[in-house]
């Protein structure tokens, strides 16, 4: 029951992976519960215009692809594509909603109550939703991020012409060449179900390698693997400005140490140069909670900020802007909340991008693992091992990738893992697990995989740790 004071115990302003789960979560520990949402639908930008429908159509360009390159053809199948790009939307478009009234469901079954409107701080016990005042004992933000924008490039999705990653979902047809300014995961993720659909892409990049975050040895056998697929990279480039004449836009490019610019034309634009959290109009004033120079929230180890009773999760606060670490730390901060401990490793998220090969990490690239050691590299094992030499990807013609697992030499402690392959995303989970409990790389090695399986290059990546793999 909620403190004879106020409406609920706790209150949730956003209903996304962490917003959702914490909802649910609070509700399951007997706290009476409400959450705040402004859109029609609940799930945040992730389920509904981000992770799941992004997931939806490269998902269904694989299979297109498949068929009109030839890699069907090899295996005995032949047959000629035939494209229905709104057949294709239409699917994208009932996972969403199935899944949105999923959560809808649960919300029901476990007595959250859904608050429709964008809630904004009163005090640090009662926020207005809509034309409705609520207050709660406790209140956690958990608000998400927006595309950042890109200066002087103005995004129209309505228009298909410079749209962001929510445009880039709702296409009418297939560009005939596709720039995507920026070469992080969300630009390459869409920018590889447009070229697989027959649109040329051109990715822009502003710094000297794409994928920033990721393992250096990781992110360029993956622009290797992707310019075999038809990708083109301008590194080390800025957009200057994107100018529109009718359908087409041509956009201005300079070097990022500075120099001579040139022009580029496409028939549409794609800004990816990250995200931004949600922060404007929710009222922080009102309760003198201020953000940090990134614009995000502050918080202590159990997700407090620095106003008493109010919380915050999620991409609104420091750290990965990932939808599992935001669902972690929706559960930690219902427990917390309930008087429980909460906990969530930040140290071990693991990072998938799902192009194809997928692409997939946990822990410390091996730039940060030398790092740790003091910058000496004989502090630092790695092991490695080609996706070509395992039995499962040579069946289904995956040849592409490798599996990299970096440790402490002195301990064996497992530092990081990082693949190429394509179920990575599916195999990092291993190797999160193992490192949660402290594994070394030969508790990897000499633990049986089955065969034949992709995870078995896991296992021969641990063994070339200690210089002993078998299939190399």
């Amino acid at each position: 029951m909620a403190d004879h004071t106020y409406d609920y115990d706790v209150l949730i302003i956003g209903s996304g992976p962490g917003g959702y789960v914490a909802a649910i979560r609070a509700a399951q520990l007997g706290l009476k519960t409400a959450c705040a949402e402004g859109r029609e639908t609940l799930g945040g930008t992730c389920l509904n215009v981000g992770c799941i429908p992004s997931k939806a159509m490269l998902h269904a360009s694989e299979f297109f692809d498949a068929a009109a390159n030839g890699t069907m053809a090899k295996m005995g199948v032949e047959v000629t594509p035939k494209l229905n790009l709104d057949a294709m939307h239409a699917q994208r478009i009932d996972a969403v909603t199935s899944l949105t009234g999923g959560i809808e469901f649960l919300f029901k079954k476990n007595k959250v109550d859904w608050k429709k409107g964008y809630a904004t701080f009163q005090d640090a016990h009662t926020v207005k939703v809509g034309d409705e005042t609520v207050t709660a004992k406790d209140i956690v933000i958990a608000t998400g991020s927006s595309v950042t924008p890109l200066p002087g490039v103005e995004v129209d999705n309505d228009k298909g012409v410079v749209v962001d990653s929510t445009g880039a979902l709702e296409l009418a047809q297939v560009p005939k060449k596709m720039v995507v300014i920026g070469g992080g995961v969300i630009g390459l993720e869409l920018g590889s179900v447009w070229r697989r659909l027959g649109a040329e892409v051109v990715c822009v990049e502003f710094l000297d390698e794409i994928l920033p975050g990721l393992d250096g040895d990781i992110r360029k056998e993956a622009r290797k693997i992707f310019k075999k697929q038809g990708i083109e990279f301008k590194l080390s480039s800025r957009v200057t400005g994107v100018t529109i004449k009718g359908k087409t836009a041509t956009l201005t490019l300079e070097p990022s140490g500075g120099g001579e610019p040139e022009t580029m034309e496409a028939d549409c634009v794609l800004v990816s140069i990250g995200r931004r959290p949600n922060t404007e109009g929710l009222g922080l004033e009102a309760i003198g909670l201020e953000t940090n120079k990134r614009g995000q929230i502050e918080i202590d180890h159990e997700f407090r900020t620095a106003v008493e009773g109010v919380w915050a999760i999620g991409d609104v606060v420091p750290g990965p802007m990932l939808a599992h670490k935001a669902e972690d730390e929706g559960i930690a901060v219902a427990e917390n909340l309930a008087g429980q401990t909460g906990i969530v490793n930040h140290a071990l998220i693991p990072n998938v991008v799902y192009t194809w090969p997928e692409i997939a990490g946990v822990g410390l690239t091996t730039e940060e693992a030398i790092e740790k050691m003091g910058g000496d590299k004989a502090k630092v094992k790695i092991g490695k091992f080609p996706m070509m030499a395992n039995s499962r990807a040579k069946t289904n013609h995956e040849p592409d990738g490798l599996v990299k697992i970096i440790a402490e030499a002195e301990s064996d402690r497992v530092l990081g893992v990082w693949a190429i392959a394509s179920v990575a995303g599916t195999m990092i989970q291993q190797a999160t697990q193992a490192m949660e409990f402290g594994a070394t790389s030969e508790d990897i090695a000499y633990t049986c995989h089955a065969h034949p399986t992709h995870s078995e290059a896991i296992k021969e990546a641990a063994m070339a740790v200690q210089g002993k793999p078998i299939h190399i």
